[in-house]
This record gives C-alpha cells, sequence and structure tokens, in this order.
C-alpha cells in the first residue's frame, strides 16, 4: 500500500558567513530544480530567534514517502544541479551539517 502524503522538514546549518549563499543558491536555482524532480516546495524560513545568523529551514511535500526516495534519487544525480552544487561551492563548502526529518499530517491539519 502506498503511503499518503509526507512532508519532509530539513534545516541546514552553514559554515560560517556562507548563509547568503545557500539562500542564494535556493533562489536562484534549486527550488526550481526541486520542482523539476516533483519535489514540492512548500516555505522557506529562517529563525527568528537569533540563530538565522547560519541556519536555513524549509518544507517539502511529496505524494507518499516512496516519491520522496525517487524524487531525491534524480534530483541528486541532475547534471545540471551538480553543476549549480560546484559553481556554489567554488571557495568552500557551504553546509557545514543538515537534519531531515518526514512528517505525517494529521487529520485536523491544514496540510492534508
Amino acid at each position: 500500500m502506498v503511503s499518503p502524503r509526507v512532508f519532509e522538514l530539513r534545516t541546514y546549518y552553514t559554515h560560517p558567513g556562507k548563509l547568503s549563499d545557500l539562500q542564494a543558491r535556493f533562489r536562484n536555482h534549486t527550488r526550481a530544480l526541486f520542482e523539476k524532480h516533483g519535489i514540492e516546495n512548500i516555505g522557506y524560513f529562517t529563525p527568528a530567534d537569533g540563530q538565522a545568523q547560519n541556519t536555513l529551514v524549509y518544507l517539502l511535500a511529496y505524494p507518499n514517502r516512496e516519491a520522496a526516495t525517487a524524487y531525491w534519487d534524480a534530483f541528486a544525480s541532475d547534471p545540471e544541479w551538480l553543476a549549480v552544487k560546484a559553481r556554489s561551492e567554488e571557495n568552500g563548502p557551504i553546509v557545514d551539517h543538515l537534519e531531515s526529518v518526514f512528517l505525517s499530517p494529521t487529520d485536523f491539519s491544514a496540510l492534508n
């Protein structure tokens, strides 16, 4: 049985001074490449509590977990993405580490 729509909450922690580079990569390339591969962009955020200098949080949606895996596999091997990533990291890596959590909406959620 195919599971229902799922969301993924991703938090990227950048190296010092690299948040603007990461935001530019998402603004100019990554969001469109996600859509190209079926990944739905829900929202992008920076924390309002002072951590914003190195943190980007975003929410994505997929029809189900199986689709999420397939979409990410396609995205990760896309030559356009690989070129964008390489260009954006010419002066060193941007992301220090990331966290990913898959979420299933409750029956009373506005996001189903």
